[in-house]
């Protein structure tokens, strides 16, 4: 065989490697861009991707024929466009991009028949029993059915069914699998929407069936119906035999999501997140894949599903930080929601309280189009928001309610009425120290102290797991009994009240509490049925959810997001303190808010007191405007690893000497990273910053590739970094 005699095309694997190798073409096989290949790749075979493009002439010594093609269904040009876009944007290696595209392999094979039995037309003479002629009664004129199905109708057991094919009366037959999802009912009568809901879901729906690339902002007040409204955009979608994806930050916000779409629709979506068993994984990405799922609900992952025919996408709770993946192929998904929408020419929907400055930015542009829902869903009015000077409070040792907020708790539960009591620290105590000598119990693989859980009795680390119990002397100066818990987690505000209001039933929610969406599904559960008088959370509960008998939300420590100098401190502070103050009072039942903070002049608590969002987020984007900041310049971080700390300096001493400097881009650093050691590794940071027409991924490319960098040495590249750590 040689090169020039064979048909070549490119073969994208889902490695961290090139872009892709050349494979020859059986002439007994027919490939095009987007089936998947089994491919020889050194001693083992890969499944990969036909990919579009010349194939390199490779020397017919070396070059390797495909094995063969997969009975699946190919994947999509828009699909394999944007694994190249994302790639591309985040400076990534195409492969790891698919990877994440090709995240069940098992679902590449046809799912495994099921057996079933049929009658023959004209059987053997057998002696027959009654058990056996009801078994062969129910198949008189009915298709083949498998063995616990038929033995069920007839009211016998499987071996009578099995007696019956050895004896040569049944044939077996092989049959699919049933569908894994039922089509939604998209007659079933939706919800009376108001004038503004109406107006927005008929330009939503308007542009879902037409199709044509389209972003536009969904922004409304805590509590206005904005997902009745966009479930109306879907439902277009759904009408014009088109797929939709729902992107949800938090799996603990689609227990309710969910609910809300079974009652409309009449079944569940597909869902896709990290704790879908693997069974389901492999029926939902083989559903999408075929089209059989015609709506999935998911997490950022969800993005990279293999949709046949994706028509919308909708992005709830745009502004959330949780849409930003940190680790491997570092990607927006709110921003690449809108790439894959622009690629495959749909509408996508972002969806917010408190949109992003960006997202805001682009809506006041033009760029994106707008609807906004002012008023709360059937005359509800918003909660009455009380900032709660710490200062000026009297408050005994070890207390962190306020007078203010205990007498406003107090109150609520006399009036048989629910309080959400709101920080964003888990555990007991984030910091545990020695009185004796003052030695922090710190983590021994990251620049981090460990925090106290008491319900389990263990001292962890929220950066890398690493977890010990609580030692009774101080490692340091081995005096016993004088290890010190400093400042509150929420299993210590659970402490506090259970001593001022012992009737009162509670529960604690956060990431290590409710760890899977059962969990979270048996958590609204049971504050819908009122089991609970009081949640004390974390960020999980701040936003999504509707609890009609929650009319208190007492926030702890409102500072608490202002700390650190993140770029976006002030603007996630003031979104996620409005997210939860929107908890309060859904209902008929008028709301109450009280912030607690050290702060009351800071401008996020300023204009939370007044409820002045546009005053406030017209003075962030003058502030970053200013500065050149995002919206209005770009950033990228580069950050520099390694378990040796010389090597991970003498990296960024070389960086730092051929760094770009001029030409519209500022470079700031080396420095030590906020967590300088991270899992055992040693971190060091540049940030770099840009004007907006400076092509920041060529600049970024040349550096690194003119700097020779040891290969101890891992350097990551974060294209608009969210997290500065």
């Amino acid at each position: 065989m040689t090169a020039d005699s064979v048909r070549l095309v490119r073969v994208l694997l889902p490695l961290p490697l090139g872009r892709g190798y050349s494979y020859a073409v059986p002439d007994e096989l027919r490939v095009s861009p987007g089936d998947f290949v089994s491919v020889p790749l050194g001693t083992r075979k890969v499944i990969g991707v036909v990919w579009d493009g010349e194939a390199e002439e490779v020397p017919a010594a070396k070059l390797k024929a495909i094995a063969g093609k997969l009975d699946c269904p190919p994947m999509v040009e828009a699909t394999r466009r944007f694994v190249d876009w994302v790639a591309s944007y985040a400076m990534a290696a195409p492969g790891s991009v698919l990877r994440m595209a090709m995240s069940v392999p098992e679902a590449l094979a046809p799912p495994t028949p099921i057996r079933a039995f049929a009658a023959l037309p004209s059987p053997p003479e057998i002696m027959m029993t009654p058990a056996r002629q009801r078994v062969l009664d129910v198949l008189v004129g009915g298709p083949p059915r498998p063995a616990s199905e038929l033995a069920r109708e007839a009211g016998v057991g499987v071996s009578v069914v099995k007696g019956l094919a050895d004896a040569g009366l049944l044939i077996s037959v092989d049959m699919a699998p049933p569908a894994s999802f039922t089509p939604p009912d998209l007659d079933a009568p939706g919800p009376t929407l108001s004038s503004d809901q109406q107006t927005a879901a008929d330009d939503l729906a308007a542009k879902a069936t037409e199709g044509g690339y389209s972003v536009t902002v969904l922004e409304g007040v805590p509590g206005s119906g904005k997902t009745e409204v966009y479930i109306e955009a879907v439902r277009a979608a759904l009408l014009a035999g088109k797929q939709a994806l729902v992107l949800l930050p938090e799996i603990a916000l689609g227990a309710q999501w969910l609910d809300r779409f079974r009652q409309r629709f009449g079944v569940l979506p597909a869902i896709w997140h990290s704790e879908v068993p693997m069974a389901q994984r492999r029926a939902t990405w083989r559903a999408v894949a075929t089209g059989e799922a015609q709506i999935v609900v998911g997490a950022r992952s969800a993005l990279f599903l293999p949709y046949q025919a994706l028509g919308i996408i909708v992005v709830d709770e745009e502004h959330d930080a949780s849409f930003k993946q940190d680790e491997g192929v570092i990607y927006n998904a709110r921003d690449m929601a809108v790439v894959r929408a622009h690629l495959g020419e749909i509408p996508t929907v972002l969806v917010s309280a408190t949109p992003s400055l960006e997202t805001a930015n682009n809506a006041e542009t033009g760029r994106y189009g707008l609807h906004v829902l002012a008023d709360r869903h059937g005359g509800a009015a918003l909660p009455d928001i009380h900032v709660v000077d710490m200062r000026a409070e009297k408050m005994d040792s070890g207390n962190w309610l306020s007078p203010q907020l205990v007498k406003a708790l107090g109150e609520t539960f006399a009036a048989k009425e629910q309080a959400l009591l709101y920080l964003n620290r888990r555990g007991y105590a984030p910091l545990t120290l020695c009185r004796a000598c003052g030695h922090r119990l710190k983590c021994p693989s990251c620049t981090a102290w460990l925090v106290e859980h008491r319900l389990i009795d263990r001292l962890q680390c929220h950066h890398c797991g690493y977890s010990m119990a609580k030692p009774k002397a101080c490692p340091e100066c081995k005096v016993e009994d004088k290890l010190f818990a400093c400042g509150p987690g929420v299993e210590r505000l659970a402490e506090e009240v259970t001593r001022l209001f012992p009737e009162v039933t509670f529960t604690v929610a956060a990431s290590d509490t409710i760890r899977s969406a059962s969990e979270a599904q048996e958590l609204v559960r049971r504050i819908e049925d009122r089991e609970v008088d009081l949640i004390i959370g974390t960020q999980i509960v701040a936003k999504g959810y509707h609890f009609p008998y929650l009319t208190l939300v007492g926030v702890v420590d409102a500072d608490l997001g202002l700390e650190g100098g993140d770029l976006r401190a002030a603007e996630r502070t003031f979104q996620l303190l409005y997210q939860v103050a929107g908890r309060a009072g859904r209902a008929e039942r008028p709301g109450r808010v009280f912030v607690q903070t050290f702060m009351p002049e800071n401008k996020v608590m300023k204009a939370l007191s007044v409820g002045d969002r546009a005053g406030f987020v017209a003075a962030e984007a003058e502030e970053r405007r200013d500065h050149g900041m995002p919206p209005f310049g770009r950033l990228a971080g580069v950050i520099l690893s390694s378990v040796d700390a010389r090597a991970v300096d003498d990296a960024a001493s070389a960086l730092n000497r051929t760094a770009p400097r001029g030409q519209g881009m500022e470079i700031l650093g080396p420095a030590q990273a906020p967590l300088a050691v991270l899992r055992g590794r040693h971190r060091r940071r540049f940030l770099v910053k840009a004007d907006r027409n400076v092509n920041l991924q060529r600049r970024l490319a040349d550096w690194i590739a003119r700097t020779r960098v040891s290969d101890r040495v891992k350097v990551q590249l974060d294209i608009d970094p969210y997290s500065f750590l």
